[in-house]
Formats: C-alpha cells, structure tokens, sequence
C-alpha cells in the first residue's frame, strides 16, 4: 500500500514529467493513465496511455490485478488530497489529439463525419508506427506498449465507420508506404475480425499482427525494397526471406502474442501451398495468417509502389477472387462483405448513362452502396455531383460496371469523396 508520505516523494522525484504514482484504489474519473505496473495481459485495457473517462472502465481497473498507477497530472486531474496539500490545483488539460485518439466514442458515424478523425488517427499511427521500425533497425527489442495505443485508436475509428479509415489508408505515397502498409493491414485485419466474429482479444491480436507482420522489411535493402524495376533472382530471395527474419526479430521481444509471431512468419503462405517460407497448404494455415494474406495483398495491390500503381480498389477484388489456390475463399467472401464490393472511391457506371463515385456502403446491400454522380456519358462532360443512395426503393438507378478511373483520365476522384 502507498503512504501519503510516498505518494508526495513520488510526485515531487519526477515533478518535472508531471507523472506521479499512486495506488489502484486512489485512481479517479478525469486522471490520464500514464501506465500501469505489471505486463499488459494482466489488466484490462487495450491502451498504453489514455484518460480514464468511463465508470465501468474504473470498477475494471479496481477491480484488476493492477496494484498502483502512474498518472500525468497535466494531462488529467491530480489525486484530490494532494493537490490540497500542497496547495495547487490543477485542471483537467486535454490537446485534440488525445481526445480524438483517447476517448472512446464507439457510436457509428457517416463516412464524412469520420474522414477528418480518421485522417488524424492514420497521420499519429503512420509517425507511431516510423518510431517503431527505426527502433527495431537499430536493434531494440519491440515494445507491445507501443503497438496497442496505435491498434486501439485504429480499432475505435474501425467500429465507427470501416469505410473511412480503410479508404483514406490506400491513399499512401509511395515513399511512406513501408509504414502505411502495416497500418493498412492493421485497420483492415481488426475489420475482418469483426466481419467473422472474432472476440475482442482476438481482434486485438489481430490488430497488432497486421502491425508487425512486415517488420522484417526493416532489414532488407532499400535497393532492393524500393527498386523501380524486376527484381532479380537474388534480390527476390532477399526479398522473400523477411518473414524469417521479422519472425526471429519478433521472438526477441517480450509479450508478442503468438499470433502476431505466426503472421509474420506466414502472411505469405497460399492454401494450395506454393507460398513460403514453409509451403503450407489449408488448414495447416492459421485462420489469422489466411485473413492476413488477404489484407496484405489487397492493400499492396491497391497502393502506389515504387515499382506499380494502384489497381483501383474494386477490380482489385474481382483480380483476387480469380487467384485459385491463393486465398481461403470463406475467409475472402468475408473480407468482400467487410470493404464493399464496390469499395470506398470505386467508380462505377450507373445505367442511367452517368459515372458516379462510391462515397459509403450499405453492409446489407452490398451491390447498392451510396454513390456521388458527377460525369454524364451522354453529354461527355462533368455535371453538378448529386449523392445517390442506390439502396432507397425511390431510386430506379443501378450499377451497370465498375470502370477505371485511368481510362476515363479522372486522376483525383478522391476529392470527390474524402
């Protein structure tokens, strides 16, 4: 138990972080959680770092494990007492940031009212997720606690609105896209969780798997990973050994969950068993390493490389559903139903003779989602953008094709959208 006495020690030792320690049952609504003592399986929370703002997530801490708490009083509320006694008082100080990362608002929103909060978690995650490669390329062991802040902002945003984040994630530079894509496969990995059913720990697992699943890239050289042109037989075995190498990485680490180890070393295993490292076939695949192999492909093949531009998102489907032997086909018809058969930014043709670009989707009627029609074929010229519900009996309007973007020389449709 933590005297008084210790508890001021302890605020004056590091009152230049602001951070103080206390014990569990001192802790109140309003204080920012700084850490927890122990590993991070033995309490109750995704998050590294947050503000506890929630009754029940405050019975949860008490009622946890968890012996004592550090909390940053400028970011939070202090412990009542010892503000008095020393006789300061201090005011509850929350940057935007925090809040949009921190406080959980799981209520479902539009697409437009998630793009700007997605926007910012993808920019924090992208810089989150920098800090963590270069720490590992210069040989430190990964931090989980540096992951789950990141999954849980991501799986926060997912739960409110899939289409925004995952949309707005395949817009990635080519020069970011070593980050961008673990980002990626993380939000499109907790999305496919939730689409199967997946439980909360298992979703989070998840998350932090499609996290680390390319952390072997970090040791691979740059000439190779961001080579223009063909790779050679020697640089694609260079190539195909990081699973391997971000395995053995991994395992260096300490609390890795054990699915986060099997999908990095096998997200590029194929079910009739040509994939590497191991060849393994079906049901020798982890159902985690089949979901990720599908989540790293369609985010690869929907991103501008070095060495290709992005499929659009929709045909890429129809690319993939082609592959026999590639993908789990129930894992796939999933992963499908979780983007939208016509994914966020898809243009399509509707059979009124106009082009239209898809702004959000109908979970349940997946062939009608919610498009914005700006370009008539009949007049070969734009028109005023008018958003259309394709789902909504009053709507005698339908998809008659998908159609690339290229063709038609629309180069930035994504202003028509995000």
């Amino acid at each position: 138990m933590l005297t008084r006495k210790s508890l001021i020690v302890n605020q004056l030792f590091r009152a230049d972080l602001k951070l103080k320690k206390i014990s569990t049952s001192q802790v109140r609504l309003g204080m920012y959680i700084q850490s927890l003592e122990g590993n991070w399986f033995s309490h109750p929370f995704w998050k590294a770092k947050f503000v506890l703002y929630d009754q029940a997530d405050l019975e949860a801490l008490q009622s946890s494990k968890v012996s004592a708490v550090w909390i940053d009083c400028s970011k939070g509320i202090d412990v009542t007492e010892i503000v008095e006694n020393l006789g300061q008082e201090r005011k509850q100080a929350l940057s935007y940031t925090e809040k949009l990362l921190q406080k959980p608002t799981h209520a479902s929103t539009t697409v437009a009212e998630e793009l700007h909060r997605a926007s910012q978690i993808l920019n924090h995650s992208k810089h989150a997720v920098m800090q963590l490669f270069n720490d590992a390329r210069l040989g430190k062991a990964i931090d989980i606690g540096q992951c789950l802040p990141t999954v849980e902002a991501i799986t926060t945003s997912v739960a409110r609105n899939s289409s925004a984040l995952i949309g707005l994630a395949r817009l990635k530079t080519k020069d970011e896209y070593t980050y961008m894509h673990s980002v990626s496969v993380c939000a499109l990995m907790v999305a496919l969780s939730k689409q199967l059913g997946l439980d909360e720990e298992q979703t989070r697992e998840a998350g932090i798997a499609g996290l680390l699943h390319d952390i072997g890239k970090i040791v691979i050289p740059r000439v190779v990973l961001n080579k223009p042109g063909k790779l050679t037989d020697d640089e694609f075995s260079t190539m195909r050994a990081h699973p391997e190498l971000g395995h053995a990485m991994l395992l260096k680490s300490e609390m890795i969950p054990q699915c986060a180890l099997d999908v990095c070393l096998h997200h590029h295993e194929k079910v009739d068993g040509t994939g590497y490292p191991h060849r393994l076939q079906g049901q020798q695949i982890s159902v985690f390493a089949r979901m990720a192999a599908i989540c790293d492909v369609y985010d690869a093949i929907t991103s501008n490389r070095p060495y290709k531009e992005a499929w659009d998102a929709a045909s890429s489907l129809a690319r993939m559903a082609k592959w026999t032997g590639h993908f789990d086909k129930e894992i796939f018809n999933a992963f499908v139903k979780t983007v939208g058969i016509y994914p966020l930014g898809s243009l399509v043709r509707l059979n009124s003779g106009n082009l239209g670009v898809v702004i959000g989707k109908n979970p349940d009627r997946l062939s009608k989602p919610i498009v914005r029609v700006f370009f008539s074929l009949q007049s070969n010229t734009s028109i005023f953008p008018q958003v259309i519900d394709l789902s909504q009996p009053s709507t005698t309007d339908r998809i008659v094709s998908r159609e690339d973007p290229a063709k038609w020389g629309f180069k930035n449709l994504e202003s028509l959208w995000c």
